[in-house]
């Protein structure tokens, strides 16, 4: 089977319909358009998704089909840069839930969303939710590419800013990594102004600024109010080396979350209402 046959769009309904006999697993890149800085492309976010989960698709090509990258997400507090366009919030739920419900209805009943914008994160988790509800029979999954643990990891090893939110030293090293050639490194510059506080922070794989800094509380607020660029950290430290190391870590580790989601069983509801029994 040639490498790219593991693409939704290339393939014929026929094929498909054996994919969904076969049990192959529906890997969904999902991320959005919208500023990053002077240097990055609007289309960073979903660069980043489509090649971790283009890439990971290539280490198993006979266990997943993938999907389309969805490229439109819930982004209104970038509004304020050009270039970012945004959808409703219910309506982008609604729009995961029904890409669910087809692959579903076609036989896919174990389905990865992969997530590459912050904001989409929770409505993608209700979307999954949803689907559950709607299909028992399914396994809809989330996660965002920051969260993995082996990320996580590499970067704590790796980084050399105190910030790692947007626009950062963590997705330019992505970008170059997987196309340098829109990157424009002359045009990157440091924004940390946003104000922070023990519990008012962010940064994407979970480092902490200063020593003295907890939990972060969820807040997002126009991000003119907290960048004066549209950045959130130091992209000067980006290299395509430490993108090359983000993207082996992320790989890997959704190759061991689809490995785990091929075994894990569907298992059959039961209501405890004694009037359904």
């Amino acid at each position: 089977m040639p490498m790219d046959r593991f693409l939704y769009e290339k393939l014929s309904w026929p094929e498909i319909d054996a994919a969904a006999q076969a049990g192959k697993l529906v890997l969904l890149p999902v991320a959005t358009i919208e500023d990053h800085g002077p240097h990055l492309p609007v289309d960073t976010d979903v660069v980043i998704a489509s090649a971790i989960c283009r890439r990971t698709a290539e280490l198993i090509p006979d266990d997943v089909v993938l999907m389309p990258t969805v490229k439109f997400g819930y982004s209104p507090h970038h509004l304020d840069f050009p270039g970012t366009i945004t959808i409703r919030w219910n309506t982008f739920v609604e729009y995961l839930l029904d890409i669910l419900r087809s692959l579903i209805h076609h036989g896919f009943y174990k389905i990865l969303m992969v997530n590459g914008h912050g904001s989409n994160a929770p409505l993608a988790e209700m979307a999954s939710r949803l689907g559950v509800v709607e299909y028992p029979e399914s396994i809809c999954a989330v996660v965002s590419w920051w969260e993995l643990f082996d990320v996580r990891k590499v970067v704590a090893e790796i980084r050399e800013s105190e910030v790692a939110s947007h626009a950062c030293e963590l997705e330019t090293s992505l970008y170059l990594a997987i196309d340098p050639e829109p990157v424009k490194m002359d045009k990157a510059e440091r924004d940390i102004t946003m104000p922070m506080s023990p519990h008012f922070f962010s940064d994407l794989v979970g480092g902490k600024p200063r020593s003295d800094f907890k939990n972060p509380v969820h807040l997002m607020e126009y991000w003119s109010t907290v960048t004066k660029n549209g950045v959130r950290g130091d992209p000067t430290k980006a290299t395509a080396k430490k993108g090359d190391a983000i993207l082996d870590a992320a790989t890997k580790e959704l190759v061991e979350i689809i490995n785990e989601l091929k075994e894990r069983s569907v298992r059959k509801r039961i209501p405890h209402q004694s009037s359904k029994q």
